[in-house]
């Protein structure tokens, strides 16, 4: 069963949308919602494989991520960072049990802390996620292994500050790996580096026209046909000025 893609729930004094070239036939899958009155849950995942045999592991891993992401995100006085940990420990098992087995999956889950304007955040194996602020551009890495490798497989959970203005850029593995053949000895990927420069240069706080560009971009420097599919970008923009009531 595919994964139901639901609308991007409104977040106070911030957005979230994601963008995905032509259809998707690869394994990206993301998601994103409210788990609590001042938390909202997102992720983006890239799961090995054509989608059309994923999908079964796509649809447990929407499962897993919603209904145990609400249950454990739910309660007020919970620890982000213990309980991120344990939704990653879940999803793991859940993915290898959907696999059978072995079945690689890159992933960056987030937590956005409404009042607080916090993120808890990990990145198993994942593209780097690009934040950008007043300081310029920081690097979010890897924080532990793709999930479903190892069945103990653990990763860190930090949490950051994302003042007003902040916006994070994640995009899929099929991004920073397009192509463009100038000659017959080159053959040269687009690059994480590409993307930071793409993003730097656009300062736009929509997050809807910062996806659709960095994928236009990635489209624009091929010079072959993009192969549609594992092309995915999700951005989170928290608004420049303060909310009415909001600090």
């Amino acid at each position: 069963m595919e994964p139901v893609q639901s609308e991007f729930p409104k977040i106070d004094g911030a957005e979230i949308t994601a963008s995905t070239y032509g259809k998707r036939v690869a394994g990206d899958f993301y998601d994103s919602l409210r788990v609590s009155p001042e938390r909202i849950l997102f992720g983006l995942l890239d799961v090995a494989g054509r989608r059309e045999t994923n999908q079964p592991i796509l649809s447990a891993a929407q499962t897993i991520f919603r209904q145990l992401g609400a249950e454990l995100f739910g309660p007020s006085d919970m620890n982000e960072a213990d309980t991120m940990v344990e939704l990653c420990v879940q999803l793991n098992r859940g993915i290898m049990e959907a696999a059978g087995g072995v079945r690689s999956c890159p992933a960056f889950i987030g937590c956005y802390h409404e009042r607080l304007g916090t993120l808890c955040y990990t990145n198993a194996g994942h593209t780097p996620g690009l934040l950008r602020d007043s300081s310029g551009i920081v690097e979010l890495v890897s924080t532990g292994l793709p999930l479903g490798l190892f069945s103990h497989a653990t990763c860190d959970a930090p949490t950051i500050a994302l003042e007003r203005g902040a916006v994070l850029l994640l995009v899929s593995r099929g991004v920073v790996e397009g192509h463009c053949k100038e000659d017959k000895a080159e053959d040269l990927e687009f690059g994480l580096e590409q993307v930071k420069e793409r993003f730097a240069h656009n300062l736009s706080e929509n997050p809807r026209d910062l996806s659709q560009s960095i994928l236009s971009a990635v489209s624009e420097s091929t010079c072959e046909p993009v192969v549609a599919g594992d092309m995915t970008a999700l951005v989170f923009a928290r608004s420049s000025e303060a909310q009415p009531g909001k600090r």
